[in-house]
């Protein structure tokens, strides 16, 4: 399988970007999935319903399946923060795993710039960030990679280029 993040601020366009990308990439007959950095106490369930009365009644895992979805929420009996590489290993085996947020892993990572963000570039610290999508000129010269926002064809076409480059390995410390 092959892994890519996407970084940048809340608001820089990551969820769209990888809205976007996704059928270009199903498009090659690829299967995707998508790892989604949330913040705590994000919640999927509906109040009253079986799977939210279930986890309230102290459920460690729920899992919910129909003929067509499977969805599973864990809560962890002390706040963690699982890793990127914990949540690549929860999925079913894929073709490509596009990551949102975790902008401090170390997966390669394609930024999102906006200055109107306000935020600094990651890119120029981060050995990780293999391209950049902005429509500004970058603030610090860079030898990667750079598309414009509206060229999704042309990230796709690189992802599919790098895919060597994007097979994921992971070695963890001893």
């Amino acid at each position: 399988m092959k892994v890519v993040g996407f970084c940048g601020p809340s608001g820089s366009g990551k969820t769209t970007l990888i809205e976007q990308l996704l059928p270009r990439l199903r498009g090659h007959g690829t299967r995707v999935s998508v790892i989604k950095h949330a913040h705590s106490g994000f919640d999927i369930d509906t109040p009253g319903k079986d799977s939210w009365r279930h986890r309230e009644a102290g459920a460690f895992e729920v899992l919910l399946a129909s003929d067509s979805r499977l969805v599973k929420m864990r809560e962890y009996e002390v706040q963690g923060h699982p890793s990127v590489h914990q949540l690549i290993a929860e999925l079913v085996d894929c073709d490509w795993v596009l990551v949102e947020g975790f902008k401090h892993a170390d997966i390669l990572k394609i930024e999102l710039y906006d200055p109107a963000r306000g935020a600094a570039p990651q890119y120029p610290d981060d050995p990780y960030v293999v391209a950049l999508v902005t429509d500004a000129a970058p603030p610090v010269p860079t030898q990667r990679p750079v598309f414009a926002r509206g060229d999704v064809e042309g990230l796709a076409q690189f992802l599919a280029e790098q895919a060597a480059r994007h097979e994921y390995r992971f070695d963890p410390p001893a």
